[in-house]
């Protein structure tokens, strides 16, 4: 097995969970995420966002807003019946999507919007994800969609017997609601149900969660053998980079697998410079210009 640093579109292409999994191990702290809106107009003209992210150092893509019945991506054309395998073979890398698994009973802190059934979380949706060539889901709540950890702990056991993929849970905010956006016992419950990787707000993104205790989580997280995700979720990829290097820096001391930045920037895709700035903090140019300069054709 290659370390994530080292893979080439080839080797994704080969790849199923468990060796994603530890190809993102093997990489020792230096995997980047990056998020995109599919539905947003895209940053560079006839460009995909996901195209953006690959250019400027990401190593997986996360697609935020795809439904999984209307199957629209702006910068892909209407006509294309398997959007997701076209963006694969545009980037050459991983791609995965968000689910939602919205809780209908939760108290609510302000108005929430509703979600059409294809980004919802459900068996239904998670075949069909796994049936469109999606390497992974992420179980998450956008801003104002009332997903609760009630309800992803459920969408993990759900998309373990259907979804043959990674699995990244948690919140990297609150959605919406008043309960408190991690704790040890939901992380611990998330690894029970089966989460490949369980996604935690990065260091300095939600107020309250202090380096500390994310040390501690992350070192619970490790201690059970599973991957853990710092999110960017909260806007601040479309911050100066100087506050991107302080994120990444904090995150890289407090031991997370994988550093993930949102989709908040200008086109609904991370700032391009932000997103190269958290690569080269986290892993330096030599991976970080590696990344960014290889053909899809190896």
């Amino acid at each position: 097995m290659k370390r994530l640093l080292n893979c080439h579109t080839s080797d994704f292409n080969k790849m199923n969970r468990d060796e994603l999994r530890q190809a993102i191990l093997a990489s020792a702290g230096r995997t980047i995420l990056g998020e995109t809106v599919v539905i947003a107009q895209p940053l560079l003209q006839d460009l995909t966002n996901a195209e953006v992210i690959s250019g400027f150092g990401g190593d997986l893509i996360l697609l935020n807003f795809y439904d999984v019945y209307e199957k629209k991506i702006m910068g892909i054309p209407e006509s294309e019946e398997e959007p997701i395998r076209r963006i694969k073979e545009l980037t050459g890398l991983p791609v995965g999507i968000n689910l939602e698994p919205v809780d209908e009973d939760a108290d609510a802190l302000e108005e929430l919007g509703a979600l059409p059934a294809g980004r919802r979380a459900s068996r239904d949706t998670l075949m069909m994800a796994a049936k469109q060539g999606i390497d992974y889901v992420c179980l998450t709540g956008n801003p104002a969609t009332g997903v609760s950890n009630r309800e992803i702990l459920h969408a993990i056991e759900v998309a373990r017997e259907c979804f043959p993929g990674l699995i990244i849970a948690g919140k990297m905010h609150g959605a919406g609601l008043g309960e408190p956006v991690i704790s040890k016992e939901i992380v611990l419950q998330m690894i029970e149900k089966g989460a490949d990787v369980i996604l935690l707000p990065a260091c300095g993104t939600v107020p309250g969660i202090s380096e500390a205790m994310l040390h501690e989580m992350v070192a619970l997280i490790h201690e059970k053998q599973t991957l853990c995700m710092a999110a960017i979720g909260t806007s601040q990829e479309s911050a100066d980079t100087e506050t991107i290097k302080q994120i990444a820096l904090a995150d890289k001391r407090i031991g997370f697998d994988i550093h993930h930045i949102g989709d908040g920037g200008f086109g609904n895709v991370p700032d391009p410079e932000n997103l190269m700035a958290l690569s080269i903090t986290v892993r330096g140019k030599r991976h970080t210009y590696y990344r960014m300069a290889q053909s899809i054709n190896r």
